[in-house]
């Protein structure tokens, strides 16, 4: 990796200088040069060069998100549609997207150098018909402009028309985001490995009252005849259509490459995730989710209670 330039986006609040410091440090010994935006470049100190933002994502070669998943979509939205590989390190909470613990980074850049990863594409959705084109890894949000108020939505599917929603908030989401307010909302988890787009109504009322699973290759228009429409893309970017307007989502494949090193460890670990949420396993199965090594430690210290 030397000669290479490794980009970092970080939270915009949580303290990640002990990451940021590893990566100064072990980076500097190959020779790779670490950048941020300005924003980011003038809280994280020397090491770190500040690069325009303008020109950022063509100059990296290499991204790390230190966050939660929220910095790491956007991330990935700033990469979109390149081949940037953009490695997470868990400075969040939850973390469905992010592999890599901070006490973990030293070993993932070594394996990093080392070309000992795979790389796990990831689509989104573009949302078109407003203006520019704008994309979300996660979810599409709409909902009415006043607060308490529920959203009439018309949909039509390959220009089809296939009735309307009215509820609280309709979800159109991704594989990767049908773990995120699609399925608090009662949504279907949908396998990565599955091309398909998720439509789920929040709290409906009339209308389309059952979630909808979709082919990656269809085309969803959603149209309120009679108010403005706010949306909210991964609940980064927020902003309002006028009535009318013709809000077009579809998928666009392979979009962004995220760095895994254990796709089973990360599979397991974004399992304990979902059941620490809702708990949908019973005790038994729970026990499967607790690394080997922890269980035999644990069945030790039972044998040695029980004898003595």
């Amino acid at each position: 990796m030397g000669n290479r330039v490794l980009g970092l986006v970080v939270h915009p609040r949580n303290d990640v200088s002990e990451s940021v410091a590893t990566v100064t440090k072990l980076a500097g010994e190959q020779g790779i040069r670490v950048v941020a935006r300005p924003a980011d470049a003038e809280r994280l100190g020397a090491g770190v060069e500040a690069m325009d933002e303008a020109v950022f994502a063509g100059a990296v070669d290499f991204v790390f998100s230190l966050g939660g998943d929220g910095t790491m979509l956007g991330a990935m939205r700033l990469v979109a549609g390149r081949p940037t590989p953009v490695l997470g390190v868990n400075h969040g909470n939850v973390g469905f997207l992010i592999e890599v613990s901070p006490r973990q980074l030293p070993r993932a850049l070594e394996r990093l150098i080392a070309g000992d990863f795979s790389l796990e594409p990831h689509s989104c959705l573009e949302l078109t018909g407003h203006g520019d084109a704008a994309l979300a890894f996660n979810d599409v949000v709409l909902t009415a402009t006043t607060p308490w108020t529920a959203v009439s939505l018309d949909l039509e599917i390959n220009a089809v028309r296939h009735g309307y929603f009215r509820s609280d908030a309709v979800v159109v989401c991704t594989p990767t985001g049908s773990t995120a307010y699609n399925y608090a909302a009662g949504g279907p988890i949908i396998s990565p490995s599955a091309p398909l787009i998720g439509l789920t109504p929040v709290a409906p009322m009339a209308g389309i009252s059952r979630p909808i699973v979709l082919g990656g290759d269809e085309t969803v228009l959603l149209r309120s005849p009679g108010d403005a429409t706010r949306l909210s893309l991964d609940g980064a970017a927020v902003f309002t259509v006028a009535a009318g307007t013709d809000m077009v989502l579809r998928m666009r494949p392979n979009a962004t490459n995220v760095v895994r090193f254990d796709q089973s460890t990360h599979g397991a670990r974004a399992r304990v995730k979902l059941s620490v949420l809702d708990l949908p396993l019973r005790p038994d199965q729970l026990i499967e989710l607790v690394p080997e090594e922890l269980r035999d430690r644990a069945r030790r210290l039972t044998d040695e209670d029980e004898s003595a």
